[in-house]
């Protein structure tokens, strides 16, 4: 069980999710005879389905980008957690989902940003809002909406350079980037991944 556990963390079910799913599969396994390693997989899996049915809710993801357009996703987290290839692979589905996505790569800071996400905007079918290195991630930010606004874009995908919250010079700039989107768009960001 421990094992188990230790796989669904790893896996980024979360600690707290890890943790209900081995509590409830433990319960289940008191009133079970069998308790081979195939029934006990079986039990984990049913409790996956079951927690996720138990979040799931009723407004799917295409609902919510019916009431925003564009609907805004702000990309945000330490360097190298893979926020570029998630920002291709969001693009890539959103795309093939038949919405307009624009990407703005207000990651000014890292010199190869541009270039990669230039990459996954191409590969994807995308368009790319970017300047040069060093520019200031908020513009990048501000132009992204209002070409956005302009094409009557779908979906925004808003990439910020990796930052650790110890870093305030970087923390001041994301709110100032969250603050900026807002202006274009009271509703913007929509999410923050």
């Amino acid at each position: 069980m421990e094992d188990l556990e230790e796989i669904l963390i790893t896996s980024d079910i979360g600690m707290e999710t890890s943790e209900k799913i081995i509590e409830a599969t433990r319960k289940s396994l008191k009133s079970e005879k069998d308790r081979t390693e195939e029934k006990i997989i079986e039990i984990i899996k049913n409790e996956l389905v079951k927690s996720l049915e138990e979040n799931n809710t009723n407004e799917s993801e295409y609902n919510k980008l019916d009431k925003f357009k564009p609907y805004v996703i702000l990309i945000v987290g330490v360097n190298g957690a893979g926020k570029t290839t998630t920002i291709g692979k969001l693009a890539h589905n959103y795309k093939q989902a038949g919405l307009k996505v624009i990407i703005g790569s207000a990651d000014t800071f890292r010199a190869a940003a541009n270039e990669q996400l230039e990459i996954w905007a191409n590969r994807a079918g995308v368009g790319l809002i970017q300047r040069e290195h060093g520019a200031d991630p908020s513009a990048v930010a501000f132009d992204t909406l209002t070409e956005a606004k302009k094409t009557n874009a779908d979906i925004v995908i808003i990439d910020t350079a990796g930052r650790l919250h110890t870093k305030s010079n970087l923390m001041v700039e994301l709110s100032k980037i969250k603050r900026v989107l807002a202006k274009v768009l009271d509703y913007a960001p929509n999410d923050t991944f």
